[in-house]
């Protein structure tokens, strides 16, 4: 089952107006057992974002000529290939890793150290793996949501592995150290101007964007840890799912299957006989 964005949007969409019309029948969600203090930091992060890097994304975007902005991603997406390689061959996923190795060889030489997506033309897919995918494909469960200042919403499996993934990015160790910060800068605001329609789209849609943007993060992530193909939960023991109470302590309610609504065949009628002569 693979999930595509806009189809986490229709889903998503219904049930945070369900769970918000729905007030006290819909208790605390056991995924977040930190909400108090993860909608404070959400109310920070939000506050960050609106006053100063929404902004300057915005700005951003609107000044700088596209195929600018197409190179700044291309060749960050090309450092980000690197490490995406190794969680790939980490995940035992050789295939994966030998073409993100590929990726990366290409677009460093012939792609002008990953200004231009060559590789891409070339068919060799993009893939994104960081050391989280990595944790949850060998069964570590993903643990508490979690939403860090800044860096926007995590679970604890993920929180783990972030020192590794930052230690894993080549541009940490760029020099000089002005350099590197303005690049990191140019990061930051590159990838905030990518997400400027989709924030827009979430402002208008979300009646709590707090509990959109967890339920959608959770969904994603398991989506990515089973690349798209998340087992079903019948028999299935899938760790990054807490299995949903009926009995409604605390957990949302789960959503029936729809009904068989196939028409019954017509019973077969014997025909009248023919009025005597």
């Amino acid at each position: 089952m693979r999930l595509q964005a806009s189809t986490l949007l229709k889903l998503a969409i219904p049930l945070v107006a369900v769970a918000t019309l729905s007030g006290c029948a819909v208790g605390p969600d056991r995924r977040d057992p930190m909400e108090t203090w993860n909608r404070g930091v959400f109310k920070f992060n939000d506050t960050v974002d609106t006053y100063a890097l929404k902004p300057v994304a915005t700005g951003y975007k609107n000044i700088t000529p596209t195929f600018v902005q197409t190179g700044v991603n291309n060749f960050f997406g090309n450092l980000r290939d690197v490490w995406t390689a190794g969680n790939n061959l980490l995940q035992g996923k050789f295939k994966d890793g030998a073409s993100d190795v590929g990726r990366v060889a290409l677009n460093s030489t012939l792609g002008l150290l990953g200004v231009i997506d060559i590789a891409s033309e070339a068919g060799l897919q993009k893939h994104n793996e960081d050391f989280g995918q990595t944790l949850g494909k060998w069964g570590v469960q993903s643990g508490p949501y979690v939403m860090l200042p800044l860096l926007g919403p995590s679970t604890l499996r993920d929180t783990v592995g972030l020192p590794l993934d930052f230690a894993a990015d080549p541009w940490t160790y760029k020099d000089p150290t002005h350099v590197r910060n303005i690049g990191v800068g140019l990061r930051i605001i590159d990838q905030r101007a990518a997400l400027l329609d989709a924030s827009s789209l979430l402002e208008d849609a979300a009646l709590d964007r707090y509990e959109f943007i967890r339920d959608g993060y959770l969904q994603r992530r398991q989506s990515q840890v089973y690349d798209g193909d998340v087992p079903e939960q019948k028999g299935e023991n899938v760790p990054d799912q807490p299995a949903v109470n009926p009995t409604g302590d605390g957990e949302k309610p789960a959503v029936a299957p729809a009904p068989d609504v196939t028409p019954a065949p017509a019973p077969e009628t014997t025909p009248a006989p023919a009025p005597a002569q």
